[in-house]
């Protein structure tokens, strides 16, 4: 079991700035995929951004792609992620996830690990 405990999220005015950060229980965080999924109100989770174990590949989703970046230290068994530019529809409870893929998956079914989430509030 890995569990994942999510951190930094609050409000922020649009395009502001924010790091999400995400701290896993176990040393063998090292050995896993991790991505980060955000749920609005009313809407179904969505995929915003994934990492492989060695950091060499990451996938972003497009509404996100070239604002936010993904990143991890596995020797603080902790993932991050940074956004700019935020935007209202920004806002939702965001999730990090981990699972034993070798890719950047975006699908959630790929992932066997969650965090409680932390909500992202994106108000002008």
């Amino acid at each position: 079991q890995v569990q994942l405990v999510e951190s930094g999220g609050g409000f922020v005015q649009t395009g502001g700035s924010l790091k999400l950060t995400c701290a896993a229980s176990r040393h063998t965080f090292n050995s896993y995929t991790m991505g980060w999924f955000r749920q609005a109100p009313g809407k179904e989770r969505e995929f915003v951004a994934a990492i492989t174990w060695t950091g060499g590949a990451t996938n972003y989703a497009y509404s996100v792609k070239g604002r936010s970046t993904i990143s991890r230290d596995n020797a603080k068994n902790t993932l991050y992620l940074q956004m700019s530019s935020l935007k209202s529809d920004d806002t939702a409870v965001y999730y990090c996830a981990g699972g034993r893929k070798d890719w950047p998956s975006g699908s959630h079914s790929d992932y066997d690990y969650w965090g409680q989430g932390t909500q992202v509030t994106v108000s002008s």
